[in-house]
């Protein structure tokens, strides 16, 4: 790991991180987004930036708030920035994430979801928080392969499960209240489906809902003091 120190923070408002958003970049490699995530003009940032080749550098302490998430809400709560930790993944947006990037990224998840205590639900795609507005880190980001190491949610359905309205489900598994917020949940999820709602939409967040008991401890956190 190397450090490259960001300016752009600030105080978290008497939070203490209890999300972790995943991103990608958008930019051609980790140079042109570092620069962009260092630059005082730019007014954004991110608490660690992982290249494709795994290298991983700290831009802000994560005691700080980083400029990362922008306007949106998971879970009924908003100033998303103040709660959480964000991760870059260096990324155009157009290809795949290479093995030792998210080699690297599994690393760092595990460190850092130790220190804060953030269980796997509370790791997110900045297009959760965001439907509409945001898309990373995007349909190719193997969210799947984190959940089998217990490091995100992922679900896939189950002819014979049960399919409770889809509406509730969401709501209670944290997307906000957005006419996109279908399209983020499939982005996820089943970032192949397309038209209105399906069975199959319903069974995946009912069973993401029973994997991880979503309406009691894994609520976020509000306030706090820091771990020792």
């Amino acid at each position: 790991m190397t450090n490259w120190p960001s300016p752009n923070h600030g105080d978290r408002r008497g939070q203490v991180p209890s999300l972790i958003v995943i991103h990608y970049t958008g930019m051609a490699d980790a140079a042109q987004a570092r620069a962009r995530l260092c630059d005082p003009r730019a007014e954004v940032s991110a608490h660690w930036l992982i290249d494709s080749d795994g290298t991983t550098e700290q831009l802000v302490c994560e005691t700080r708030r980083a400029w990362h998430a922008g306007a949106g809400r998971w879970q009924g709560a908003d100033d998303i920035n103040s709660r959480s930790i964000g991760i870059e993944l260096a990324n155009p947006g157009d290809r795949p994430f290479p093995a030792p990037q998210m080699a690297a990224l599994r690393r760092l998840l595990r460190a850092t979801m130790a220190r804060w205590s953030i269980p796997p639900a509370h790791v997110i795609a900045h297009s959760d928080l965001a439907p509409g507005r945001k898309i990373d880190p995007g349909p190719r980001f193997d969210w799947e392969g984190l959940a089998r190491d217990q490091l995100a949610l992922f679900a896939r359905p189950e002819p014979t499960a049960p399919a409770p309205p889809l509406a509730p489900s969401l709501t209670t598994l944290g997307y906000p209240d957005h006419p996109a917020r279908l399209d983020a949940f499939r982005l996820r999820h089943r970032p192949w489906a397309t038209g209105p709602e399906t069975q199959a939409d319903r069974q995946t967040a009912a069973r993401l809902l029973l994997h991880e008991n979503i309406p009691g401890e894994s609520r976020l956190r509000d306030g706090g003091s820091a771990p020792s």
